[in-house]
Order: structure tokens, then C-alpha cells, then sequence
């Protein structure tokens, strides 16, 4: 792969935090989308090492270990270094030079505006927040996308105002900069269907809640954590019919299980004619089906830990010749061409 376009496909950007291993969340959300994706775009995906010291600037002491345990799952559902770029953005320093860049013309109101931004400032309590690096990290998201000039970026709904903030900051640019020939595109969202997946508790499946399926988390585990899933409230007793469509059990089938057993879900639980047990157990067989084969992949990169990380390297030297070539355009287009 060239600084150039490789192909005629349309270019796709994303990343993901570096935060450790993935959890089913993780794959219904955007990986199980990105793998389906290589096919018909040029994918750049990355780790997302800087974006994790945002929140976790205090203690940088797993932040590798973990960009590790993330690409292992990339891999592991599917990913294939030779159908698309994997790096550490840490590993490619051009992102860093463009925010730099971004953040002299990017207005304060612009970043304050930023629907997460408050929400997290709002529910992130026990940690400090009040940081240049928390307010201004989606001028390094902006950064992350423009340095490849993506056409699209795969996000879900919440994350469109990103997308939109990456589109102005670039016109912004063009506007100062670029007046005889914009530098950068306009990136599209590219809308992730949004299946609703619970965690165990009931709530959205998160880190934070506790309440994960991880993806490497081994038969026994998942099935012990389905047992103790809460289900339907209206089903007191076993006799008591249910509804699959506000239990989050059977929110599961709906992604996961195949069209025979949520059939016979939809009628066994209206009808009481299966238990919640019963249930359970037809959801943890389909999850099963589903982590056996990723673990099975994800086991011949950890038995040969440098294989992820080469695959990192070599990742990052490519995506290091595409922000290369943009960054030079950058500096040409602004005047302070380092020769």
C-alpha cells in the first residue's frame, strides 16, 4: 500500500480505545461491521492509545499490554492484516503534528458544544476531567480521520455529532488554507446498525457496569453468567407467560440465535411453555457458537504474542506513509514546508 489510493474502493476510518480485552458490546456494536467491511472498503483501523489517556492519563502502566489485548480480539472475530491497515496510533506521530495544527483554528465553542463531552464531565466522577486533553480530543479524532482523508467513518448514532465536528474543522482548514485546492475531504458517517444489546444486569452492556460477556470469556463462564441474567420482571413464576420482546435475554436471541430458536422462544415465552432456564441455556448455546471459533483464532496469536504486535508494526509503517504524504500537503498548503 502506497501513500496513494491502493484501489478505487472508497476509504474507511475507525478505532477503537485501548482498553483491554472486547466484550460482546464491542462486537455487536462496530467489529462484527468492520469485518464485513474489508471486503469493500480500504480499511484503516486503529488502536486507540492516546484517546485511552484522556480518561486514564494517571496510570499509563497497561495502556500497551492493552492496544495488545485489543488487536488480539480484532484478529480474533475476524480482521485480516491483508484486507486492511491495523496500527497504534501512537506509532504514526503525523496525528499528533495535525492536532496540533487543528487546535490553532478550532473555536472553543465548537468542543464545549460536544454532546459527550458533557455527559461524560456529568457521570465520570471519580476521575479529574477538567483537562486540554479531555475537552480537546475530538480535534485528535478529527486528526485521526482527515491525516487518511477517509470517505466514510463507521459510527452509531451518538457518534455523528464527531463525524459532523471533523467536517467543520476540515472546511475550517480548506476555508484559511486550502482556497486553490482543498486538503481535506468532507467524511460521511457511516450509520453502524445499532442492535440493542444488554448486559446481564439489564442495562447496556459495559466495563463500567460490570456487566460484560467478554469475548474470550470460556463456555463454562458465559454460561454461569446467563443463569444469573435477569429476564422478564412479569415472569414470577414458571407458569407466568412472558415477553421476549422487554427481556433482555431475549434480546439476545433476537442478534444471536438463529431464526428456529427465536421462534420457538417468541411462543415458549408468551405461552409459558418454557422456562427462563430453558431459555438461558438456548441463548449461552448460540453465544457459544459464536466465541468458540474467535477464541480458537485468538489462541495462535497468543501462543505467538510478536505475531500481533508485527502485525501492529507493520500496520503503523503503512498508515505512517499516507499521514506522511497528507502532512506534506498540510504544510505546503499553510506555508511552513520544512524545506
Amino acid at each position: 500500500m502506497t501513500a496513494s489510493r491502493s484501489n478505487h474502493r472508497k476509504r474507511v476510518l475507525s478505532g477503537m480505545r485501548s482498553t483491554g480485552k472486547l466484550h460482546l458490546g464491542n462486537y455487536v456494536g462496530a467489529l462484527d461491521n468492520w469485518v464485513r467491511m474489508q471486503d469493500e472498503y480500504e480499511c484503516f483501523f486503529f488502536v486507540a492509545d492516546w484517546h485511552a489517556l484522556t480518561t486514564d492519563y494517571a496510570d499509563t502502566s497497561r495502556i500497551k499490554e492493552n492496544s495488545v489485548e485489543v488487536l488480539l480480539d480484532w484478529l480474533a472475530a475476524g480482521l485480516d492484516p491483508e484486507r486492511s491497515t491495523m496500527f497504534i496510533q501512537s506509532h504514526v506521530p503525523q496525528h499528533a503534528e495535525l492536532h496540533l495544527l487543528f487546535s490553532m483554528i478550532t473555536p472553543l465553542g465548537w468542543l464545549e458544544r460536544v454532546p459527550t463531552y458533557k455527559e461524560q464531565r456529568a457521570n465520570i466522577t471519580e476521575k479529574d476531567l477538567g483537562t486540554y486533553g479531555f475537552l480537546g480530543y475530538p480535534v485528535l479524532q478529527a486528526a485521526d480521520i482527515l491525516i487518511y482523508k477517509g470517505d466514510f467513518v463507521p459510527v452509531g448514532e451518538d457518534q455523528v455529532p464527531h463525524v459532523e465536528l471533523t467536517r467543520e474543522i476540515g472546511r475550517r482548514f480548506n476555508m484559511f488554507y486550502g482556497k486553490h485546492r482543498p486538503v481535506f475531504p468532507e467524511p460521511q458517517p457511516l450509520l453502524t446498525p445499532a442492535a440493542k444489546l444488554p448486559g446481564t444486569d439489564g442495562r447496556k452492556m459495559s466495563k463500567s457496569y460490570g456487566n460484560t460477556i467478554m469475548l474470550t470469556d470460556p463456555e463454562p463462564l458465559v454460561r454461569q453468567k446467563l443463569k444469573t441474567m435477569v429476564t422478564d420482571p412479569a415472569r414470577v413464576r414458571r407458569s407466568d407467560p412472558g415477553n421476549p420482546d422487554v427481556c433482555p435475554v431475549g434480546d439476545l436471541h433476537k442478534i444471536f440465535s438463529d431464526r428456529a430458536t427465536s421462534e420457538k422462544v417468541n411462543v415458549g415465552c408468551r405461552s409459558a411453555g418454557i422456562g427462563c432456564i430453558e431459555c438461558k441455556s438456548w441463548a449461552a448455546d448460540a453465544l457459544v457458537n459464536i466465541l468458540n471459533p474467535m477464541q480458537e483464532r485468538r489462541k495462535k496469536y497468543e501462543d505467538h504474542p510478536k505475531l500481533a504486535w508485527d502485525i501492529l508494526e507493520a500496520g503503523s509503517a503503512r498508515a505512517r506513509k499516507v499521514a506522511h504524504a497528507t502532512m506534506n500537503e498540510v504544510r505546503e498548503a499553510m506555508g511552513i514546508t520544512q524545506n
